[in-house]
């Protein structure tokens, strides 16, 4: 529980609510963002282009947040209004991931130029944590597990996975994974990515 790091680091847990909270917010905005450039102007029209984190992710995301460390948000969208129906949900649905990727990416280069002002909010330590957190957030959206952006993706280009939709299977999935070590495994890969991204820089700038 996210909770108990509040009274044993404080700092630590604002840090980490407020790297997702940013980060998932972000992340909403750039299925909005997509959804609009491909002719659904719904996102727009409901005032979802906003960065205000309660109009993503809502009151009870953000406490959830707070007390178990488990956040979602959310960007309803219209997609009988796309352009190219199967190309622009694909579209869509792979923004959010890839907006933590490169928020990820960015972030350990940053890290790897020692772009660390220690006794602010950008040290070496919050550098990481929002890598960190975003990548997760990368890879974890990636699941083929309804609702996630992953299912959306393989569901057009697998139409026969659509039945799944709407069915409890993918919460009893996401239950399974969280019971059986698979936050542990994640971390694991994180961290993997993480050292290897920061060795091949290591490697690329004595080229130069």
């Amino acid at each position: 529980m996210l909770i108990q790091t509040f009274f044993t680091d404080p700092v630590l847990f604002l840090r980490i609510v407020l790297i997702v909270i940013v980060s998932v917010t972000l992340h909403e905005l750039a299925h909005g963002w997509v959804a609009v450039s491909q002719g659904d102007d719904s996102p727009k029209r409901d005032g979802r282009l906003t960065l205000n984190p309660v109009v993503h992710m809502g009151w009870e995301s953000i406490i959830f947040l707070c007390l178990a460390g488990i956040a979602w948000g959310k960007m309803p969208i219209e997609p009988w209004r796309f352009r190219h129906q199967k190309i622009s949900r694909i579209l869509v649905a792979v923004a959010g991931p890839l907006l933590n990727l490169v928020l990820g990416l960015l972030f350990l280069v940053l890290l790897k130029w020692n772009f660390n002002l220690s006794g602010t909010i950008l040290s070496g330590k919050f550098l990481h944590l929002v890598a960190y957190i975003n990548l997760a957030l990368f890879l974890f959206n990636l699941l083929p597990i309804p609702p996630l952006d992953g299912f959306h993706i393989c569901s057009e280009l697998f139409p026969e996975l659509k039945s799944l939709e709407g069915t409890p299977f993918g919460l009893f999935a996401l239950a399974i994974l969280f019971t059986t070590g698979f936050s542990s495994g994640l971390r694991m890969l994180v961290n993997g990515v993480i050292c290897t991204f920061i060795s091949s820089l290591q490697s690329c700038s004595s080229l130069f």
